[in-house]
C-alpha cells in the first residue's frame, strides 16, 4: 500500500475507497478515465488554514486559487466553507457566476486581462482586482469611467525572492512576466497612479513566489519584504496597506520522496513573520490573505484508469498502458511531475515488478509514471493515480481528439457526477464545414 493511503481507505474487500465509496464501483458506474474528488479532504484543508489564522488572532482570507481546479461544484464547496476564490480569466469568473459564488469574495488575477474581462469583473462587482502592469491600470480606469464605478485593487509585486521550485512555476523573481518590479521603481510608480485615481481603492499588496515549495525560508523572506514595502510606502506616501497577500505555492506530497511541511505550518510561519515585522516597523497589523490551490485540491483528487495493453521487451522495463494520459494529466510531460499509483482492487498487495505507466496518446513522452512498483496486473484492472486533484483536469485537452473525462465528487459514502464526460459529438460541435468558393 502506498504510504499516502490510510487503513481507513481500504474496505473489507481489500479495495481502495474514496470518500467511503469503493473505487472499483466508481470506475464501473462512471467509466474511466475518471477524476474523483474526496470532498471531505477539500473541506478539511480549508478549515485547517482558517484555524491557523484564528489561533494567531489576525484578520484573514483563505482564497482558493481556482486555476488548480475550477468547476461549478468546486466553487460551491469553497462557498460552503465561507472561503474566497481567485480567478485568472473570464472563463473562471463566468464559472463562479454560474456557481452563485458571492462576487465580494472573488479576486481577479492575471498578467494580461483584456478590456472585456475587466468589464465583466466591474459589471459583476468583483471584490478585488489584482493589477499586474501599467496597461491594466489604464484599461481599468477606462472601464470604471464608462461604468461610473469604483473597485478595490491590489498591486502584484515581484519581491525578488526565488523559491526552490521548477523554473516554469517560479514567479517571485525579478525576471518574471508577473507583477510590478521593485528595484526599478515600477511598484512605487504604480502605487502613485492608483492612489491618484479616486475610482480605485488601494486595498493592499500581493506577491506569489512559486508553486510546490517545500522550504519556509522563501515564504518568510517574501513576507518580510512585503512588510518592508508597506513601511516604505507609509513613510513616503502616507499609505499603509490594509491587506498583505502572500499568495500560495505550499508544497504537497506526491511520492515517498516528497517531505513537505503540512500546508498550514507554512501559513503559521508566514503570519508570525508578518506580525513580528509589522511590530519592528511600527505598523498596524494588516489582514493576511493566502491563495492556496494545489494544497486544497491536490490531495483530494484521484485519477482512475483502466489498464489495456502491455509491452514487454527482455532486459527493459515493461510498459503498462492505461486509457488516459497526457490529455487528462499533462504535468508529467510538461515538467516531469511524479506520482504514485495503486491497483484499486489490491492496494495492499506486495509489488512484483516495476513498470512504466504509459498513456494512450501518440507521444513518446506520454508517460504518467516512469517507475511504478505494482503487483501483477492484467487488462481490465483499474489503476488509481493518487493526489491528482490539482492541474490535472484543469489543464486537460482534447489532444488526438480524445474526450475529457468525467468528474465525480464523493462525500459521506455518496457519489455525484459534477462534470459530464465529453462525447465524440462534443469534440466536433464547434467545427464548421469548409466550402470551396
Amino acid at each position: 500500500m502506498s504510504e499516502q493511503l490510510t487503513n481507513e481507505q481500504i474496505n473489507e474487500a481489500g479495495h481502495l475507497t474514496i470518500g467511503g465509496v469503493d473505487a472499483d464501483e466508481l470506475a464501473t458506474k462512471y467509466q474511466t478515465p475518471l477524476a474523483v474528488y474526496d470532498v471531505a479532504k477539500i473541506r478539511d484543508q480549508i478549515r485547517r488554514f482558517k484555524s491557523v489564522f484564528e489561533q494567531n488572532h489576525v484578520d484573514y482570507a483563505v482564497c482558493y486559487a481556482s486555476k488548480a481546479f475550477a468547476t461549478v461544484a468546486m466553487y460551491q464547496v469553497v462557498d460552503q466553507e465561507d472561503a474566497h476564490i481567485d480567478v485568472v480569466s473570464g472563463g473562471e469568473l463566468y464559472t463562479a457566476i454560474r456557481a452563485g459564488f458571492p462576487m465580494s469574495r472573488v479576486s481577479f488575477h492575471g498578467n494580461n486581462k483584456s478590456l472585456e474581462e475587466l468589464k465583466m469583473a466591474v459589471e459583476n462587482h468583483v471584490g478585488v482586482i489584482v493589477l499586474d502592469n501599467f496597461h491594466e491600470i489604464e484599461l481599468l480606469d477606462q472601464v470604471l469611467r464608462v461604468h461610473d464605478a469604483s473597485v478595490s485593487v491590489m498591486l502584484r509585486i515581484t519581491p525578488g525572492v526565488s523559491a526552490h521550485t521548477h523554473e516554469y512555476i517560479s514567479t517571485g523573481q525579478e525576471d518574471s512576466k508577473f507583477g510590478f518590479d521593485l528595484k526599478s521603481g515600477q511598484a512605487d510608480e504604480a502605487l502613485q497612479e492608483v492612489l491618484a485615481n479616486d475610482r480605485m481603492n488601494m486595498l493592499g499588496i500581493h506577491a506569489h513566489i512559486g508553486s510546490q515549495i517545500f522550504e519556509l525560508k522563501g515564504f518568510q523572506m517574501a513576507a518580510q519584504k512585503l512588510v518592508e514595502i508597506a513601511a516604505s510606502w507609509q513613510n513616503q506616501y502616507h499609505y499603509q496597506p490594509e491587506v498583505i497577500n502572500v499568495g500560495g505555492g505550499f508544497g504537497i506530497r506526491y511520492t515517498k520522496d516528497d517531505h513537505p511541511l503540512a500546508p498550514e505550518d507554512f501559513v503559521d510561519a508566514i503570519v508570525k513573520t508578518i506580525k513580528q515585522s509589522a511590530t519592528d516597523h511600527d505598523l498596524e497589523m494588516p489582514a493576511v490573505w493566502i491563495e492556496p490551490g494545489r494544497s486544497i485540491a491536490g490531495p483530494a483528487g484521484y485519477s482512475l484508469y483502466t489498464i489495456g495493453s502491455r509491452k514487454d521487451v527482455p532486459g527493459l522495463t515493461s510498459y503498462v498502458t492505461v486509457d488516459g494520459g497526457m490529455g487528462d494529466n499533462i504535468r508529467p510531460a510538461l515538467y516531469q511531475a511524479e506520482y504514485e499509483a495503486v491497483l484499486v482492487d489490491k492496494p495492499n498487495a506486495t509489488p512484483t515488478e516495476t513498470v512504466h505507466i504509459a498513456g494512450k496518446y501518440c507521444e513518446s513522452g506520454d508517460i504518467l509514471i516512469d517507475q511504478q512498483p505494482l503487483p501483477a496486473s492484467k487488462p481490465g484492472d483499474v489503476l488509481a493515480v493518487l493526489d491528482t486533484g490539482a492541474y490535472g483536469y484543469s489543464m486537460a485537452s482534447n489532444y488526438n481528439r480524445n474526450p475529457r473525462p468525467a468528474v465525480v465528487f464523493v462525500e459521506n459514502g455518496q457519489s455525484q457526477l459534477v462534470v459530464e464526460r465529453e462525447s465524440f459529438a462534443d469534440l466536433t460541435h464547434l467545427d464548421r464545414s469548409y466550402q470551396v468558393k
